[in-house]
């Protein structure tokens, strides 16, 4: 039986290989532009912009004076405008990991009751929930949960990279299965958030600077197996390319793949390989020089989906290759991280570092850029999902910072603790968490509809699952 919602308020990061907790969640045809493009920006880009329409069907908060209509002049004193109600949050996670104790913690801190939590596990096993209307349910990642793993993604071993397009199509299925309320995070959104290819094709079409990929959009060809890696390193001419699980995060099944003279190819991934050809996924990043073994890699992630990109040479701090986390939050780049590695995979749990913020941003300005602009192609790509209210969108910086393209748009990517918001962009002084609950009160979330009952996102028809019952296993309540 579904899971219901009620008027009170009580109380994604892929597993690895001796993982306890780490610091991220993670996250065609025709060529893009050789170079990475930034879009034309006013002046006033960071100046306060209008408000948005409310969030559909949520309870106005604020200063009730200004939200009450106008009144024609009768003699006597005006009735009391009753004070707004603060509306019902809800949040869908696993009790107890720190998305969920880092949302409840911004939702206290703001003066509200803590949200109602309702765990995955439960929405899983009871086939859905309902919701009241005007309730504000916020989904937050489902993965750090074995069982939950287990139910998505088939299997016993969490650590496991097979399996992925098992969990997309249990996941869209999922969401499904809720009904009612007001939505932070819109199902079609995250249908397409969760496929690699179809994210980088709606960025493209959109005009938003991306790597060049062979593997863009729906009607692209999908890849098989390593021969069609091949092939289209050939074709697209790309001797250097990702290879990446459509429907993964967190650097999960991604092998960064360089060919030279000589036959030599080596491909850096954080995939390990057992004897029997089981991958896990490990916290080593490791390198393979033999064609044979890269070609077995791949042939076996290739049932669960396969999007190519061509390698984006990025630019340096300090030495080592470094990237942008930008948080958008309702279409607002609020918070960036820089993130630093000596391998081509930046990850913070693969031994990836934060950088220096400021530095980068001193060095946009030196090549003759403007920061604004490079936050401004972090919105632009945030743009192309108006119905969810955050999302993290990795910037891949070119070369001497002269430019940025978009790597991927994350829809659970801000988990970056301790980090405060950007100077002029409305969030100084909070993290990720405080952010989005400043915007879902304020009403800075325009959405255009509340995605209540009836909007059910349909699986792709090459990857249907069935949700498995728990079976009353502990719930400890993937990515």
């Amino acid at each position: 039986m579904p899971i219901s919602g009620g008027t009170d308020a009580p109380e994604t990061t892929t597993w690895a290989r001796g993982e306890a907790d780490t610091a991220e969640a993670p996250r065609t045809p025709g060529e893009t532009p050789a170079s990475p493009a930034f879009p034309a920006r006013g002046a006033a880009h960071r100046e306060s912009p209008a408000a948005p329409a409310p969030l559909a069907g949520l309870p106005a908060c604020g200063n009730p004076a200004e939200a009450a209509p106008a009144r024609a002049h009768t003699p006597g004193p005006a009735p009391a405008t009753p004070a707004p109600r603060p509306p019902v949050l809800t949040v869908i996670g696993n009790p107890g990991n720190r998305r969920v104790t880092l949302y409840t913690d911004a939702v206290r801190a703001a003066g509200l009751p803590a949200p109602r939590v309702l765990a995955w596990a439960d929405v899983l096993a009871a086939g859905g929930a309902d919701f009241a209307p005007g309730e504000v349910v916020r989904l937050d990642s489902p993965g750090e949960h074995p069982e939950v793993d287990r139910v998505l993604r088939g299997g016993d071993d969490p650590t496991r990279v097979e399996g992925s397009a098992r969990w997309y199509a249990a996941f869209l299925t999922a969401l499904g299965t809720l009904r009612g309320g007001v939505r932070l995070d819109d199902p079609d959104d995250l249908a397409v958030l969760f496929d690699k290819r179809r994210c980088h094709g709606r960025l493209r079409e959109a005009g938003v600077p991306v790597p060049h990929s062979p593997t863009s959009g729906p009607a692209a060809p999908a890849v098989h197996g390593w021969d069609d890696v091949r092939t289209a390193m050939r074709e697209h001419r790309m001797p250097r390319l990702f290879v990446k699980l459509a429907h993964g995060s967190s650097a999960s099944g991604v092998l960064a793949v360089e060919t030279a003279g000589g036959g030599r190819i080596r491909a850096t991934t954080s995939v390990e390989r057992a004897p029997d050809g089981r991958l896990f996924n490990s916290l080593k990043v490791r390198r393979y020089d033999s064609e044979r073994e890269i070609a077995a890699i791949v042939d076996r992630l290739a049932p669960d989906h396969l999007h190519l990109e061509r390698w984006f040479p990025k630019a340096a701090q300090r030495g080592r290759a470094a990237d942008l986390r930008v948080v958008v939050v309702a279409g607002r780049a609020t918070h960036a991280v820089v993130r630093t590695s000596g391998t081509p995979l930046t990850n913070l749990h693969l031994g990836g570092r934060r950088g220096d913020l400021a530095e980068a941003r001193a060095a946009v300005e030196a090549a003759g850029g403007r920061w604004a602009d490079v936050l401004g192609v972090a919105e632009q790509a945030a743009a192309r999902f108006p119905r969810t209210l955050c999302v993290g969108v990795d910037l891949l910086p070119a070369v001497g910072w002269t430019g940025a393209v978009v790597g991927e748009v994350n829809a659970f990517g801000d988990l970056l603790p301790g980090l405060t918001g950007l100077p002029g962009s409305g969030a100084e002084g909070l993290d990720t968490y405080a952010a989005q609950v400043d915007a879902t009160l304020n009403h800075t979330h325009a959405l255009t509809h509340a995605h209540a009952a009836h909007h059910t996102p349909k699986p792709p028809a090459h990857a249907a699952a069935t949700l498995a019952p728990n079976h009353g296993r502990t719930t400890h309540a993937h990515p």
